[in-house]
């Protein structure tokens, strides 16, 4: 009786682990993630990464400011919530400063030649020299868009300068009463985002060696008088209405990101890299704003091998060329330059050759700071409440502010 009572517990107890083994699931990665078709990609193509390596992969999409607090705040847990995270690439610095990400290079991860050379340098700490803590996910860049039509009716070709674009977008506002061109002169980030372009191309830039401010100088005199006439040639629209106007002619051009004007092989309007120079005699310069989505791996990750596993996998030539058929925008060449891609997506070209020639906001944990204060000046400019001289001026007083 007793031998009996003891072969039925331990049957009970062989029953009870391997039930316990059935039931324990796959391991688990979570990623905070910016919302809309950046998920909408990880999503179509995580099934072979989950059942190769036993894992559940699930992806929180979130909108910009709001992914941006939550990572901020679960950075302060010692155990994270997030494995992996995505960040706009002006957050790198700040970021960085505050040691959310984990290093990748001690993660065993490098990062290869066929990544865009603009985009990877932004995952890196101190800014292109460093130390990699984070992948180009998103390869987004600014580009110039314009309608073909009103253009081919002036016989004009796009433009290769702001003299060019000035000169194009007075002769459409004069001849056809049309919005000759489209600024974005929302006060922060827009007019900043906007306004940026045309002041590299004047040779302008924020800071000097030393971040002390060089708005208020004669690029910035010059580009934002440009940017005051292109105003005065056409209109100011937000984003939905930019993209509206141009691509059904009552607007001839304007800035914007791929994203606004293209979905998947469809463009609604023609495009061209932002013209590199302040006048035809000019000397060329980077102008295209880049603005790539990163990912990295969370400093406080509970399994962190796995999520350098998976940010291998998501950011793999061939993962990216899977993305492209669900929204998804490479960063590696390879896809850009693959010859099935290129021709269903015609602005692959085009949209690699912007990346080459790209710009990065300045690389410090203050430019979110740094971008109102510009921006609010910049406002009262094209509003005309205060001269060019005077809003340059008090954007470097206050920029310098910030910077000390």
């Amino acid at each position: 009786m007793k031998k009996n009572i003891v072969m039925l517990l331990s049957l009970m107890m062989l029953v009870s682990i391997f039930t316990g083994c059935q039931s324990k699931g796959p391991n688990k990665l979570v990623i905070a993630a910016r919302g809309g078709s950046h998920v909408t990609a990880m999503e179509a193509v995580k099934a072979s990464f989950e059942k190769e390596n036993n894992v559940k992969v699930e992806i929180i999409g979130l909108e910009s400011a709001d992914l941006k607090k939550k990572i901020s705040l679960d950075s302060k847990n010692k155990a994270g919530a997030y494995d992996l995270i995505m960040a706009d690439d002006p957050w790198m610095p700040e970021f960085s400063e505050a040691g959310i990400f984990a290093n990748l290079s001690k993660l065993g991860i490098k990062g290869d030649d066929d990544f865009e050379e603009s985009s990877l340098k932004l995952g890196k700490n101190p800014y292109a020299t460093g130390d990699l803590y984070a992948l180009p996910f998103s390869g987004n860049v600014q580009m110039f868009f314009y309608n073909k039509k009103l253009l081919d009716s002036h016989q004009y070709e796009p433009p290769k300068s702001w003299e060019d674009v000035l000169k194009i977008a007075n002769e459409i506002h004069t001849a056809d009463g049309k919005a000759g061109y489209v600024i974005r002169g929302q006060q922060g980030n827009p007019i900043v985002s906007d306004f940026l372009p045309i002041f590299w191309a004047y040779g302008g830039q924020i800071f000097d060696g030393n971040w002390k401010s060089q708005v208020d100088t004669a690029a910035g005199e010059q580009a934002l008088n440009t940017y005051i006439k292109l105003l005065a040639s056409g209109t100011n629209y937000e984003t939905t209405d930019i993209v509206s106007s141009v691509s059904e002619g009552r607007a001839a051009m304007a800035l914007g990101w791929p994203s606004w004007f293209i979905k998947g092989g469809n463009a609604s309007a023609d495009f061209s890299p932002i013209p590199s120079k302040a006048s035809s005699t000019a000397a060329p310069t980077s102008t295209g704003m880049i603005g790539n989505w990163m990912m990295g791996v969370t400093s406080n990750s509970h399994n962190p091998e796995l999520a350098a596993k998976f940010l291998t996998f998501i950011t793999s030539s061939e993962t990216q060329k899977a993305m492209v058929e669900h929204g998804g925008v490479p960063t590696r060449k390879s896809v850009y330059l693959d010859s099935e891609l290129a021709a269903k997506y015609k602005h692959f070209p085009v949209q690699l050759k912007a990346l080459q020639n790209s710009v990065a906001r300045p690389r410090t944990a203050k430019w979110s700071r740094v971008e109102e204060a510009l921006g609010a000046e910049l406002s009262a400019a094209i509003a005309g409440t205060k001269s060019v001289k005077d809003a340059l001026s008090q954007a470097n007083t206050a920029i310098n502010k910030i910077m000390q």
